[in-house]
């Protein structure tokens, strides 16, 4: 099998900086895993790396679709796998990085995401079911059928809560007993992953720098050039941290600076589920960065990891 990193962790601990460090001396190339850096125009709120931040190592699925694009786990699978196959191609080794877990899932373990027929009629009334009543109470539609999933997806994840109520209709099996099915599949690559982290005062406290930094570098405006364009709150891809917030208190007519604490304090939250999905994943690598006495020093360990399969 043909050898595979990943980086990965909670947001804000630091994954951008080590994969660049990492690709430079393994002569690897990039693919993002973040949900969100895919859409073009999102680059405050995303924390998206800057070309000059690159430093030569080639980038995958950043800035490949417009903030008004389908894009889901199954798109990313196709497209990765592409990706990947590609810089086998150019004699590189392929690196994910990003601290979305289901997306890394789906490529390692190769999971079928089974073809169901949409209803289009269910899912119209699903939401306008939130619209009314809110996320929240469509939520609790999960208990019942599928108590996993109800704990695992969060109420805001709209467009994952309709899949998975959709999918118990029409097949009656939880959607979290398909994916764990998918999830004792042996892995498609030889593979290092590693998850780091941080203590949770420390990454707290990077993850409140980050949200005042977005502050400074212009989200208010970022999220109202948006608009213009025709973006709007029930878009998947405005329904992203930072993005989701801003948008309320702009329509709300609340305070702005209200709104960047809550998206500190919704991040912080984030981060916490995060962290418990990659306690979940098998042959993981827990990276505690603050037990290396330097950047250089957590290099050499990871370069020392990969090299066991390259």
């Amino acid at each position: 099998m043909q050898p595979l990193i990943i980086i990965t962790g909670p947001t804000a601990v630091g994954k951008t900086s080590l994969s660049i460090d990492i690709a430079k001396e393994i002569n690897g190339e990039i693919i993002s895993a973040d949900s969100m850096q895919v859409y073009r125009g999102m680059d405050i709120g995303t924390a998206k790396i800057r070309p000059e931040e690159m430093c030569g190592i080639k980038h995958y699925l950043i800035d490949e679709f417009n903030p008004q694009d389908e894009f889901n786990v199954a798109i990313f699978k196709e497209k990765c796998k592409n990706y990947i196959e590609e810089i086998y191609n150019h004699g590189k080794v392929p690196i994910i990085v990003g601290g979305t877990g289901f997306y890394i899932q789906a490529i390692l373990y190769d999971i079928d995401f089974k073809e169901t027929k949409i209803d289009y009629n269910y899912r119209e009334s699903l939401w306008k079911f939130a619209k009314e009543y809110g996320v929240d109470e469509l939520h609790k539609k999960l208990e019942k059928i599928d108590a996993y999933s109800f704990k695992t997806i969060h109420p805001n994840n709209v467009k994952r809560v309709i899949r998975a109520l959709e999918y118990y209709k029409q097949t009656k099996e939880p959607i979290s007993s398909h994916n764990e099915k998918e999830r004792q599949k042996k892995p498609s690559y030889t593979f290092k992953y590693f998850v780091l982290n941080l203590p949770r005062d420390i990454l707290y406290n990077r993850i409140d720098k980050r949200v005042d930094k977005m502050k400074k570098d212009g989200l208010e405006d970022e999220v109202k050039s948006l608009i213009e364009k025709g973006c709007t709150k029930n878009m998947v891809s405005m329904q992203g941290l930072g993005y989701k917030e801003i948008i309320a208190a702009i329509e709300n007519g609340t305070s702005i600076d209200i709104a960047f604490e809550k998206i500190k304090q919704n991040t912080r939250h984030f981060a916490k589920r995060q962290l418990t999905w990659f306690r979940r994943e098998k042959d993981v690598i827990w990276v505690d960065k603050n037990k290396f006495a330097s950047e250089k020093e957590l290099l050499i360990y990871c370069i020392a990891e990969c090299n066991k399969i390259l």
